[in-house]
């Protein structure tokens, strides 16, 4: 009996030994990709992203980026997921095309990779999620500020990067209309790099340099909150409208300043769900990136793939003092 036992006992200590690896590689690890740590938009979108996995049941969120604002940052963050073997990366990028040999490592490797909210060309990816759709989101931003300027004025740009992807597709897309909103003139555009004080900085030069000045867009929610500060500073409230795209805590404060006439925004929490959901499908569900195709995710829908493999989530949302309140303490 004793040695049926001893038998017994190193047979169950073998079963837990390989119980606990067995569980671990039934974990999907999808890997969220910001364009730089300590961003609330990127911040809430993790949430999302948490809150899909929850639903999914065996999924492991990675949520990771660099410090800064650069392709090289990314570059890295990515190298460290294809050794740690993910099965899935999903990457808001820094740049179009910087990425794309990293990444193309990493499907060659067989990990999923998707972008989201800041794509990377078609060859580094599977399919691309645009928050918006661009033509929407490069109208919105010129229309928030045209609608505050009935005879028309001065405007200037506040950018992130000189090239960030969605940032540089919205500006272009505001171009394409800017005939639809006659004595609206863009004077000048600038680029803050996502960091809060060379935004500001980049927005007192622009009221220096433009005395006239009627309003600042700027299409990034670290920008539109420095280019508000900067506005309340300068003593120009009620002369410059800082609007754009930002988040309703971060923007409340401006709105209630008056630095803010209105923003908009698409909730970044449900960008991080979907993005977790179609990295999901794809990796795990046999769900297939091309034309026409209709990838479920989750509570939000489907996404429908246009010929670049592109889709839209939602259209923006506009925030103004009307409903300010209902929104700043959610995101």
């Amino acid at each position: 009996m004793s040695v049926l036992k001893k038998l017994a006992a190193s047979a169950a200590m073998a079963a837990a030994m390989f119980a606990t690896p067995a569980f671990a590689q039934d974990d999907v690890r999808i890997a969220l990709v910001v364009k730089a740590l300590g961003i609330g938009f990127f911040e809430a979108a993790a949430e999302g992203a948490e809150e899909a996995a929850a639903e999914l049941g065996n999924v492991e969120i990675i949520y990771t980026g660099p410090t800064d604002t650069t392709a090289e940052g990314q570059i890295e963050v990515i190298n460290a997921l294809i050794a740690q073997n993910v099965d899935a990366i999903a990457v808001s990028s820094n740049d179009t095309d910087a990425l794309v040999p990293a990444l193309q490592r990493a499907m060659q490797r067989g990990i999923t990779v998707i972008s989201w909210d800041s794509g990377v060309a078609p060859e580094g990816r599977q399919l691309h999620l645009n928050p918006s759709s661009n033509p929407l989101i490069g109208n919105m931003i010129i229309k928030l500020a045209a609608d505050h300027l009935p005879d028309g004025g001065e405007v200037a740009l506040l950018s992130a990067t000189t090239t960030s992807t969605n940032q540089n597709i919205w500006i272009d897309e505001m171009m394409a209309v800017m005939g639809d909103y006659p004595g609206i003139e863009v004077v000048a555009t600038v680029y803050g790099d996502d960091l809060a004080d060379k935004s500001y900085r980049e927005a007192t030069g622009l009221m220096q340099t433009y005395p006239e000045l009627d309003a600042i867009i700027a299409p990034t929610s670290v920008g539109i909150v420095a280019a508000a500060q900067a506005v309340v500073d300068a003593g120009k409230v009620g002369e410059v409208n800082v609007t754009g795209l930002g988040l309703p805590s971060e923007m409340a404060g401006a709105i209630e300043s008056g630095a803010s006439q209105s923003f908009a925004i698409w909730n970044p929490i449900d960008l991080g769900y979907s993005a977790t959901m179609l990295a999901y499908e794809l990796s795990q569900n046999g769900a297939v990136a091309e034309p026409g195709a209709e990838i479920p995710m989750g509570r939000m829908g489907s996404l429908t793939l246009d010929e670049n493999n592109e889709g839209a989530m939602a259209d923006p949302f506009v925030y103004d003092a009307s409903n300010i309140d209902q929104f700043k303490s959610i995101f």
